[in-house]
């Protein structure tokens, strides 16, 4: 049975939760929505303190609503989300949680649209790819951890691409896939292409050696090492400008002779902190899935939730780097994070990435890691347009 002192702690923390609700609220609130005659229109104003912020929000992001019943939807999803970033903060203390271009859509809206990968037997992964698959390769060997650097960034050295957007589509296991073998061409050869997502979401539709329900379906969902699979078989990926994204569904226009980077091997990452950070510095960026959760509501910092499952990861991203001194958690001196890019645009994060705290397993980070070895081609002559 609770006693006096749990219940004080439930109202210490419900209080917390409140006052940081309405702190975000008011970050972002700005003029008396609808005075200049724009979005939205008057007649639909309902005069509650979270409006001004939601009409904030929309106008900062672009976003508009058909009707005066969407607008009242989005604005009751705004305010729960509102609540919900406050609750982040008080269990993530260590980042900064609030509105972000999300703050608008239900959890299953968000996991739906803007992940990629799950926990087996979820909804979500049927939709967008389980995580675990081992695409028939073995886990490679151990490295030895020794005289690894205390900070490192492949941006830094020219490794990665811009942020990209994967927009209302399930495919980050794509873009997850194109950032690995961007990173692992350019350690071959010292060229940086920018590779096709959308060959990936059309064409490729690959079955784990494994689990045989657990195949790329484009915009619904795959997984990185059956992607690495079908590139293999398929003879490579062609660069964004040749086969360029369109966040949807398409017919398969992959053409053999203007393929730009062959892969030529993959594996899975032992799944260590230790040896992925050993193998991230040795073999480039590295494909990694992880929970999502907390990524709806993240603005900035080093994230290092007190409560992520790690058994439920739903979206695939790209690490390319980690840092020693990220944050400090009350006595415990300052802390590691890894340092991840993301496909969700730069309004987003920290210009489109994200930092985790490293060491603790944080939200699955270390569950499935995959390396991947690429080399660019000289393309050849167009031989026509292949299916699949």
């Amino acid at each position: 049975m609770a006693g006096r002192g749990g219940n004080k702690k439930r109202v210490s923390y419900l209080a917390v939760v409140a006052a940081a609700g309405f702190a975000i609220l008011a970050v972002v609130a700005l003029a008396r929505p609808g005075e200049d005659g724009g979005f939205p229109r008057n007649d639909w104003l309902v005069g509650t303190a979270e409006e001004a912020a939601f009409v904030s929000f929309a106008r900062k992001y672009g976003k508009e609503y058909a009707t005066r019943e969407e607008y009242l939807h989005r604005l009751a999803v705004f305010a729960r989300n509102a609540a919900k970033a406050a609750e982040h903060q008080a269990l993530d203390p260590t980042a900064v949680h609030g509105v972000t271009p999300f703050s608008d859509l239900t959890e299953e809206e968000f996991e739906r649209h803007f992940t990629g990968l799950a926990a087996a037997g979820s909804a979500a992964g049927r939709r967008c790819g389980r995580a675990g698959g081992r695409g028939g390769r073995q886990t490679a060997p151990h490295l030895d951890v020794k005289g690894l650097p205390s900070n490192f960034d492949w941006r830094e050295k020219g490794a990665v691409t811009d942020v990209k957007m994967q927009g209302i589509c399930g495919s980050c296991w794509a873009f997850s896939t194109t950032g690995a073998v961007e990173g692992a061409n350019f350690i071959a050869t010292g060229k940086l292409l920018r590779l096709s997502e959308q060959q990936l979401v059309d064409c490729d539709h690959t079955c784990d050696a494994v689990e045989k329900d657990a195949c790329d379906n484009g915009c619904s969902g795959g997984l990185m090492t059956n992607a690495y699979k079908y590139l293999m078989e398929a003879g490579g990926l062609e660069e964004e400008e040749a086969y360029p994204y369109s966040g949807r569904l398409g017919r398969c226009a992959f053409e053999p002779g203007k393929v730009a980077v062959r892969v030529t091997n993959f594996t899975n990452v032992p799944l260590g902190e230790d040896q992925i950070a050993t193998y991230l510095v040795r073999h480039g960026p590295l494909a990694v899935g992880l929970n999502a959760a907390f990524m709806q509501t993240y603005v900035r910092g080093v994230s290092c939730p007190l409560v992520c499952v790690r058994r439920w990861v739903n979206h695939g991203v790209l690490l390319v780097g980690y840092g020693a001194r990220g944050f400090s958690l009350l006595r415990l001196g300052y802390q590691p994070y890894w340092i991840i890019k993301n496909s969700w645009g730069r309004q987003w994060g920290e210009e489109g990435y994200y930092r985790l705290c490293r060491g603790h397993g944080a939200c699955g980070i270390n569950t499935m890691v995959s390396a991947v070895t690429a080399t660019t081609v000289a393309a050849e002559p167009a031989s026509g347009h292949a299916e699949s």
